[in-house]
């Protein structure tokens, strides 16, 4: 893993790719906020298969649904991460979906080392609609003053494998049903659910935020040809703007929200 000292290039892996979602959307977004770092020097691919690269980098972003990295691939990230790396996980990294089946939408168990080291697991959602995202920890550098907001995200209901291992900075509240997936019945689970934490492993960490869903009108083929919605979420949301570059800096080492002026602090 490369250093992240003041003033040196900063290697970083851009995963952008799956299924449902506007992937272009969201790597053209991700890209002008790595952009932002001038230190920064990217490199972008589609799933995790090249692993190796991502190793010898300092930072991973990732944006996917449905990328199911090979066991290989899995063991390298995790023993990444554990060395030191920094990974920022986005919205459907944790998902692995299954459509089309007789009970609707299922989330199969098939990456139980991935969904541990990202510490969780995607397994359903409610219907799109408006809901409020709280500050759970408003001393945390990462979301101190950012205000409770309003979005129409996909709520992610999600499995854990050790959440008392979870900083969790953000959260929501929910009980209810998710209408099309095998796994539907919420109504009896514990009602909050984080929405953004920190997944310390070893000497690295996952920030794992799962907000940000995206579609456009031809992301869901071959299951239907035209979508006819253009969804863009929290992408639409400053709040979730100023989390994302604040999870970057995050990445780099930084432990303040912006720095002063005319100097950044120590990694």
């Amino acid at each position: 893993m490369t250093s992240s000292a003041t003033g040196s290039r900063i290697d970083v892996t851009l995963v952008a790719g799956g299924k449902y979602h506007d992937i272009d959307f969201a790597r053209r977004q991700l890209l002008d906020l790595l952009a932002e770092h001038d230190e920064f020097r990217v490199r972008v691919q589609p799933d995790y298969e090249d692993a190796g690269a991502i190793a010898a980098g300092t930072i991973l972003v990732s944006y996917t649904c449905d990328v199911r990295p090979s066991d290989q691939a899995q063991q390298t990230i995790r023993s990444w991460v554990e060395a030191g790396g920094r990974w920022v996980a986005l919205h459907g990294t944790n998902a692995a979906l299954d459509l089309g089946t007789p009970k609707g939408v299922d989330a199969p168990r098939v990456f139980p080392l991935w969904a541990d080291t990202l510490g969780s697991q995607f397994i359903a959602h409610p219907t799109i609609q408006p809901y409020r995202v709280g500050v759970t920890d408003p001393d945390h550098w990462l979301v101190a003053g950012i205000e409770p907001f309003d979005t129409d995200d996909e709520l992610y209901l999600s499995e854990y494998a050790a959440r008392d291992d979870l900083e969790v900075l953000l959260h929501t509240t929910f009980q209810g049903e998710a209408a099309g997936f095998v796994e539907s019945d919420w109504t009896a689970t514990e009602p909050v659910h984080p929405v953004m934490y920190l997944r310390p492993l070893g000497e690295g960490a996952v920030l794992y935020n799962t907000l940000g869903h995206c579609r456009g009108h031809y992301d869901m083929v071959p299951v239907l040809d035209y979508y006819p919605r253009v969804e863009r979420c929290s992408w639409e949301q400053p709040a979730y703007h100023e989390l994302l570059r604040r999870s970057l800096r995050w990445a780099r080492g930084d432990t303040t929200p912006t720095d002063p002026p005319g100097e950044r602090p120590d990694r």
